[in-house]
């Protein structure tokens, strides 16, 4: 009789238990997952896939030998067609992380950085503004938020200069130029009149029109330098419209001496320096048309003179059949990137992890946010990832970080494009799809 009840309660232990994990009672935003064995590495093909197999934790390794035949599937139009975040739906992240709503009400946020004081700054690109959010409060959201400028046409890129503890300007990217603001640690509004720097970057159309118009900025460790990425004006074409396009640009700070710094770069949306090497790391969008898993995106460190294959060749000596034995001087001269991300997946802004709240081997590596796919038959993207880069190199590996932005039916209610570490060792994303930042957390 005694077994019978002890069988009995254990029973009931295990469907409370379960009940407990289908009906998730306890808060998503508060949810820890349990720790979940490793998985296996996805290789080739299998690496491809698409949004309905991903999930943190998944690994991939993409390797140019893996490519497909140009045309081995038909390209499609397959826009996101953003909703509103259904009530059961939020981001995901691996066990033992937290992801909390830091804030909601944006206009189309994009690049986010950390001020020396921990105050994040964040492009707001349809309005025009570059918005400041200071602290964070028990539930995860800011404690205060001001607009540190507004008038801007389109800003994407910012960044502090002189690099280090003290920056005396914040560069902001329109997609025409580049300018200043005089700033100073702790700033919360611009203490003086905005100062156009570079006055005559090719522009760029919103999305939906020719021209990609995001322009990041980002200065070597030395300040002697500063770095702006220009896009493509097309998908494909090499006349004259690409005139200082699809190449990083190099200046100095004051916005002279300019020089292509490495070309053949469709859209290098996203920018970063190495704290470890000083290398300058490129998160790229590749071209379209050529079929569902061609060219993949990238990410990869960005060699001085370096030549990336646009619109030639992609991922090495791979030549695209739309200029075929057009320029065969250059086919040897293609540098194949470090690391091939699904393709049309949208990689957009990078940041290396310089924290220590995140376990050991999150700290010195890449997180990239992954914008997802318009053109694609299956969505890919719509999630962050990260790119282990020990030592400063990359293996071509690449984890499913925070996934959960499309529905499984397909709809798309989120759309990372910005990553930053804040002062506390939590990961922030900015999300034009909800317009929103989300706090990502480690509980120890």
């Amino acid at each position: 009789m005694h077994r019978k009840n002890a069988a009995t309660a254990v029973a009931l232990v295990a469907i409370f238990i379960a009940l407990i994990s289908i009906h998730g009672l306890v808060g998503a935003a508060t949810h820890i997952a349990s720790p979940q064995p490793a998985e296996a590495l996805l290789r080739g093909r299998e690496a491809f896939g698409d949004f309905s197999t991903d999930h943190p934790g998944v690994r991939r390794l993409i390797t140019a030998a893996d490519l497909p035949a140009p045309y081995a599937t038909s390209s499609a139009e397959n826009h996101a067609q953003v909703v509103p975040r259904p009530s059961d739906a939020w981001p995901q992240a691996p066990a033992g992380f937290q992801v909390q709503l830091f804030a909601t009400g944006l206009d189309e946020p994009r690049k986010i950085i950390t001020a020396p004081n921990g105050d994040l700054f964040v492009a707001e690109s349809d309005a025009g503004a570059v918005t400041v959010f200071r602290g964070v409060k028990s539930d995860g959201s800011f404690a205060q938020k001001e607009t540190f400028a507004s008038g801007l046409k389109h800003p994407f890129g910012l960044a502090f200069y002189p690099t280090g503890a003290n920056p005396q300007y914040l560069y902001v990217g329109n997609t025409g130029s580049v300018v200043r603001y005089p700033y100073q640690n702790g700033d919360l509004k611009s203490r003086g009149k905005v100062e156009t720097i570079v006055p005559n970057l090719p522009t760029g159309t919103l999305v939906g029109g020719p021209g990609h118009w995001t322009r990041d900025v980002v200065f070597s460790q030395d300040n002697s330098k500063m770095f702006v990425a220009v896009g493509s004006y097309s998908n494909v074409s090499d006349n004259s419209l690409e005139k200082r396009r699809a190449n990083i640009l190099e200046f100095t700070p004051e916005g002279k001496s300019e020089q292509i710094y490495a070309s053949g770069i469709r859209n290098p949306v996203g920018l970063a320096i190495d704290p470890r090497t000083g290398e300058i790391w490129a998160s790229v969008n590749e071209r379209d048309e050529l079929g569902d898993d061609l060219p993949p995106d990238y990410i990869t460190h960005v060699s001085e003179g370096g030549f990336y294959g646009w619109p030639w060749f992609y991922i090495g000596d791979h030549e695209d059949p739309r200029h075929m034995n057009q320029r065969p001087d250059l086919k040897s001269k293609v540098i194949v990137p470090d690391v091939l991300i699904q393709a049309h997946s949208a990689s957009l802004c990078i940041t290396f992890y310089q924290a220590t709240q995140f376990p050991s081997e999150y700290r010195g590596n890449i997180f990239a946010a992954e914008h997802g796919s318009w053109n694609r038959n299956k969505r890919t993207g719509y999630k962050v990832i990260f790119v282990p880069t020990p030592d400063g190199k990359a293996t071509g590996e690449y984890d499913d970080f925070i996934t959960g932005f499309v529905t499984k039916d397909g709809k798309v209610w989120g759309r990372p494009v910005g990553v930053t570490v804040g002062p506390e060792g939590s990961l922030y994303v900015t999300d034009d799809g909800s317009n929103s930042i989300w706090r990502i957390s480690y509980q120890k």
